[in-house]
């Protein structure tokens, strides 16, 4: 982003570094996140942000290869926020002593400042001593560097660290999580007070700017966008089409993989609601023939991503001039598409719009929602006027189906099972006006048969899981509690209905631990 406030937050691995990310977003202020990897001088110097937080990590600075960044960050002059891990590495690269802990600290604990501090403005609750934080931890610091003080302790341990003429802080526990109580005050004090950042991050500001970059990037060249009938690539549309009109292509592709009736609801909302020209293809039997004897999640994904470029390529040729490809590709895929420690092992998953586009391909990316997460590309659909029944519609992966029939190859009868059990969800949870109250629900298909009866005849037969969500941006998630009678009734029409399944479960996970689809 051009010409905003920008704070710079440096992942050493957390699984809440999406959080602190989120919040910095709430509190109307644009943020990045970048593997620790990646962070030198020259860096800094590109993104140019008026301020850093160092994440936590589930390493640790006592470790031989412990992730580490370069002295002259910290000696940059911009203010720092070190939490957790990040504070322990601060304390360790400054000078400081950072040692084992004689046991792991995790939950809940309590604060008591010893003196004041920018971080504590306007927080009434310290005074007392005794405000609820959420540690995680298993390392300590013993020994301050020079020019730090102590500003508040929790059981004797050092939790809250600060020198004010440098402008940098540490905290041990995690002021990102809700159970910190005013934990989200304290980093708006960062931000605002420590780093004076604007409130500068509005999608009225990002999407004026947004339709500058695309007309800018695009000139007088074609484009091709890739249309799902989801939220995302809505809104890209919507955008792209407000950027450069009648330049713009909409291909929209049934891969077979598809919810009941998607087809069909997408022409529909997109002809009432949309300029641009669309271009409709049937290729389910292309996709469900490549996806033959294929388990494999991460193959799944690689392989429908490369055919939807082939048929976006064979469609681009067609129309004659096409320079670019429009993508609905959101700040979560990319997060949880990079490795922080460089290696695959760190990676959640690939998504199949991650990655850039194949050298064989002659068309450049366009990816305008890139650095939004999905609430705020809601609120971007209703800067541009896109109506509610678009961007309330439940997420649905790029993949599809595919991706929903677990741990298996995929084949005709898993998918038509998969698409009649998450119909007849989906139906009523919106007879039971529950729809919008859950950020994201679908039906899948595990492997594996179970043993039933039914009509007093011995099945063994396909079981289906169930999962519903509430969420505000997909990072993090916990599981929907439905009214008492709701799921048994679920349960008796899918068995009922679907021909092939005789058995339902719902999965009452969060994320983390889990993620929201099971592939």
């Amino acid at each position: 982003m051009k010409n905003v406030d920008t704070i710079l937050i440096v992942d050493f691995g957390s699984q809440y570094t999406q959080l602190i990310a989120r919040r910095v977003r709430e509190s109307k202020v644009y943020c990045e996140i970048h593997p620790f990897h990646k962070v030198d001088p020259e860096f800094i110097k590109e993104i140019a942000p008026k301020g850093i937080i160092l994440s936590g990590s589930p390493k640790s600075v006592k470790d031989a290869d412990y992730p580490r960044l370069p002295r002259a960050v910290f000696e940059s002059g911009l203010p720092i926020l070190g939490i957790c891990y990040g504070l322990q590495l601060m304390a360790k690269e400054l000078g400081g002593k950072v040692e084992k802990s004689d046991q792991q600290e995790f939950g809940k604990a309590f604060l008591g400042v010893v003196e004041g501090c920018d971080l504590f403005k306007g927080i009434q609750l310290f005074v007392d001593n005794n405000s609820q934080i959420w540690m995680s931890h298993g390392d300590r610091v013993t020994e301050l560097p020079e020019g730090f003080r102590i500003v508040g302790k929790s059981n004797g341990i050092i939790a809250v660290i600060a020198d004010n003429r440098r402008q940098l802080y540490g905290l041990q526990f995690h002021p990102e999580v809700a159970h910190t109580v005013s934990g989200r005050t304290m980093l708006e004090n960062f931000i605002h007070f420590v780093c004076h950042c604007s409130n500068s991050w509005t999608m009225g500001n990002f999407c004026e700017q947004a339709i500058k970059d695309i007309h800018e990037q695009v000139g007088e060249e074609q484009v091709i966008s890739a249309l799902s009938g989801g939220v995302d690539s809505s809104v890209t549309a919507k955008l792209l089409y407000r950027a450069i009109g009648e330049q713009l292509t909409c291909v929209f592709v049934d891969n077979g993989l598809l919810r009941a009736g998607e087809r069909e609801q997408v022409e529909k909302t997109f002809r009432k609601n949309f300029g641009s020209k669309l271009i409709v293809i049937d290729a389910a039997e292309l996709f469900l023939e490549r996806l033959k004897g294929v388990a494999d999640p991460e193959k799944k994904r690689k392989i429908i991503g490369a055919t939807f470029i082939d048929l976006f390529d064979g469609e681009a040729k067609k129309i004659g001039g096409v320079k670019f490809l429009g993508q609905g590709t959101l700040y979560p895929d990319v997060i949880e598409s990079v490795s922080v420690f460089g290696g695959p092992s760190s990676t959640i998953k690939s998504h199949h719009n991650v990655g850039g586009l194949p050298e064989r391909l002659p068309l450049k990316l366009i990816e305008p929602l890139r650095f939004l997460f999905k609430d705020e590309v809601r609120a971007l659909g209703k800067e541009l006027g896109i109506p509610d029944e678009i961007l309330n519609r439940w997420p649905f992966p790029g993949p599809g189906l595919a991706i929903r029939v677990f741990d298996q190859a995929v084949t005709p009868e898993l998918v038509s099972l998969c698409r009649q059990a998450d119909a007849i969800f989906t139906d009523e949870v919106k007879k039971a006006g529950l729809y919008n109250d859950i950020w994201q629900g679908l039906a899948g298909i595990p492997p594996g048969r179970t043993v039933g009866v039914m009509g007093d005849e011995r099945t063994y037969q396909r079981l289906c899981v169930l999962r519903a969500v509430t969420s505000v941006d997909g990072m993090t998630a916990d599981y929907f509690e439905f009214p008492p009678g709701f799921l048994g009734r679920v349960t008796n029409r899918i068995i009922n209905e679907v021909r092939g399944i005789n058995r339902v479960f719902y999965d009452t996970s969060s994320k983390p631990p889990g993620t929201i689809e099971w592939e």
